[in-house]
């Protein structure tokens, strides 16, 4: 019988975790090249095994997140993922919103479930935005979110501009790399009536799939932006 050894397992696995997410949220509170908490330290301040700090900070170094100097103890590294442009900044500075239109879970569609490199019947996570400026809808978002690296995910979170920000600091997910193509479209008649534009207006069509420092996709959105307008990636 298996399932006596998988509550431990799951346990572990919680606790790394939150370690993860915990020393994410230290990078990102800290410049590049400043000492972040011992081992011992973090593991007090965790209420988790010393081993278990150890091996999640390994796995960030192998990431390339944070590097080590012997005695001297943890380091932010100087190449982290950058955080939200100035661009993203000021379009919530100037009233940039979103409104999230639809929420499932789960909900895959085979050919989804297949982009995210998930086997079949994995949770995920379908959802559709519209954003806004200064209340004037500027882009339709779809995206599809493995439901199981997001845990607790509610609709009102993804009321955000910029998704790694919130992938980062509450999941401890670093997007790396991104993968976008572009093409030029029109726009039918539910969208023309979401971007508030004629029926056949131009649009731009954007798919973008982004992955993590472990290489796992984190992400696959499709968006459809006014042709004359396009959102600050």
């Amino acid at each position: 019988m298996s399932f006596g050894s998988e509550g431990p397992a799951r346990r572990a696995s919680e606790k790394r975790e939150q370690v993860r997410r915990h020393v994410v949220r230290l990078i990102d509170d800290a410049a590049p090249g400043l000492a972040k908490a011992s081992e011992r330290d973090l593991a007090a301040e965790l209420g988790v095994a010393r081993s278990t700090v150890r091996a999640t900070i390994e796995e960030l170094v192998e990431e390339g997140l944070v590097t080590r100097e012997h005695g001297r103890g943890t380091f932010s590294s100087p190449h982290q993922a950058a955080g939200p442009s100035d661009t993203a900044r000021k379009f919530d500075e100037t009233g940039w919103s979103s409104r999230v239109l639809v929420f499932k879970r789960p909900f895959a569609i085979p050919s989804r479930t297949a982009r995210l490199g998930l086997p079949v019947g994995a949770p995920v996570l379908t959802v559709v935005r519209v954003h806004e400026e200064r209340g004037e809808p500027i882009a339709i978002e779809h995206l599809a979110l493995p439901e199981d690296l997001l845990p607790g995910l509610i609709p009102a979170d993804l009321a955000v501009r910029d998704l790694r920000l919130l992938l980062r600091e509450r999941f401890g997910i670093v997007v790396r790399t991104a993968r976008e193509t572009l093409e030029p479209g029109s726009a039918d008649v539910e969208q023309a009536k979401l971007l508030a534009v004629d029926v056949q207006a131009p649009v731009l069509l954007a798919e973008r799939l982004a992955c993590d420092t472990r290489g796992r996709v984190v992400t696959l959105s499709e968006t459809v932006y006014r042709g004359d307008r396009r959102l600050a990636r």
